[in-house]
């Protein structure tokens, strides 16, 4: 059974989109400790990529860096309440879920710093 919503097109669905995407990241911020950790270093680092010098690609490539984390956590987020609210039982298959969604975060920041780095030293 699909969704009363997927009925919705033009105009209509895409401000739906927009308030259901502004309360996916309302509830993020106010639910999950690691999102807003990685939005207030956000804040941080990208007015800093401004601020160093470097080319407009090293600047792209950093912000980009930045906001992939962000994206990356919400995707791993969103992993982690559908597990749970499957089920609170320890699980191998659920552990595994949280734990590879988890990686996929931590591969992200190792980007963060790969290319912030090269970036600074070029």
């Amino acid at each position: 059974m699909e969704s009363h919503y997927k009925g919705k097109t033009g105009f209509k669905r895409v401000v739906n989109a927009f308030k259901y995407s502004c309360a996916g990241l309302s509830a993020a911020f106010r639910h999950e400790d690691a999102f807003r950790q990685e939005v207030f270093l956000a804040i941080i680092l990208i007015p800093l990529a401004f601020v160093i010098e470097s080319q407009l690609l090293g600047r792209v490539l950093m912000i980009s860096c930045v906001l992939l984390v962000l994206i990356v956590e919400l995707i791993n987020s969103a992993i982690e309440a559908t597990v749970d609210r499957i089920s609170l039982d320890d699980h191998r298959l659920a552990k595994r879920a949280k734990d590879i969604g988890s990686a996929s975060v931590l591969v992200c920041l190792l980007n963060l710093v790969i290319v912030w780095v090269l970036v600074l030293l070029s």
